[in-house]
């Protein structure tokens, strides 16, 4: 694709910062942001404009056990709390990635993250049926205790123990777009929209009111690329390629798709509904809303797909 004067929302996964259990910690993560930075820099420097995006998902799951932890001492974390907290420190190591990235590659560029929240409406049915797990697992005595005493919703998470599980209803507006499509339009790098934006709804007076909720990060990042009018959706997650039967003997690798041809086969069940089938409703979304293209890879072959030569791509 030619980046002259585009604009690419990059969303990249709360995984792609922690390479595995042994490498969860916070310098952990700092150097993986320095890895993935490196890649969004090159194509920065080939003259796209860049909206990042992120993931908090593993993390905030670190917040709220360490609430938990501390619940006989101090008050636990609400979670749009927990989601501003990771929205500035994940944002903190994007943001100092980027600088010293810039400064490697002689890139005038600069950088900024922006605390977002998203609205979503305060009817959607999700708030009805939490299902969404997060926080630790515990056993079943444990986990009716704290629902008694933190009003949370419990459930059994498939045989292996007990969780919280909050709603995950679906995003509606960003609440901060015109700023991020300003400073973007301007030539700023935005880190925006971490974790899916802080839920919030509007009361009866139009007031914002933060829930405890969870929004999709990848359906996130696609309303937002709508809303700026981006050129491309970039979906960055831990394969070069999209997939049909992923980790069968019979896999088959996808180049490139019509959204029609993405519509059907995520009817039919082609794409996990807990991994790449959010990414492909997302780009799907993104599409049908008026963009252009969707492009899912990794990190290390963002590059080679923007030249054509890897990754998915799924087109009008």
């Amino acid at each position: 694709m030619s980046p002259t004067n585009k604009l690419a929302v990059v969303a990249v996964g709360g995984n792609a910062l922690i390479r595995d259990k042994a490498h969860e910690s916070i310098p952990d993560q700092s150097r993986e942001a320095v890895i993935t930075t490196h890649h969004i820099a090159e194509m920065i420097a080939a003259g796209w404009n860049v909206v990042i995006t992120h993931g908090t998902g593993p993390q905030v799951g670190f917040i709220l056990r360490r609430s938990e932890l501390a619940l006989e001492e101090v008050p636990p974390v609400p979670m749009d709390y927990a989601d501003a907290d990771l929205q500035g420190g994940i944002g903190y190591m994007f943001l100092k990635a980027l600088y010293n990235e810039f400064r490697k590659q002689k890139i005038d560029r600069k950088a900024v993250a922006i605390i977002t929240q998203t609205l979503v409406d305060r009817n959607d049915p999700a708030f009805a049926d939490p299902s969404k797990p997060i926080g630790s697992q515990m056993d079943e005595q444990t986990a009716q205790r704290l629902a008694s005493r933190q009003g949370w919703v419990v459930k059994e998470d498939a045989g292996r123990g007990w969780r919280r599980v909050v709603p995950s209803p679906q995003p509606k507006t960003i609440v901060e777009l015109a700023a991020i499509n300003l400073l973007a339009r301007a030539g700023f790098v935005v880190i925006a929209c971490g974790g899916g934006g802080i839920p919030v709804v509007q009361d009866e007076e139009g007031n914002l009111i933060g829930v405890e909720a969870v929004i999709d990060k990848d359906l996130a990042s696609s309303l937002l690329a709508r809303g700026i009018g981006a050129d491309l959706l970039l979906v960055s997650t831990g394969v070069e390629k999209v997939a049909f039967n992923f980790n069968k003997p019979d896999r088959r690798w996808l180049d490139r798709m019509t959204v029609a041809e993405a519509r059907k086969h995520y009817a039919d069940n082609q794409f996990d509904r807990g991994s790449m089938g959010p990414k492909i409703q997302a780009v799907i979304e993104f599409i049908e809303g008026g963009g252009e293209t969707g492009l899912i890879t990794n990190p290390e072959n963002i590059g080679r797909a923007l030249a054509g030569e890897t990754g998915t791509f799924i087109v009008k």
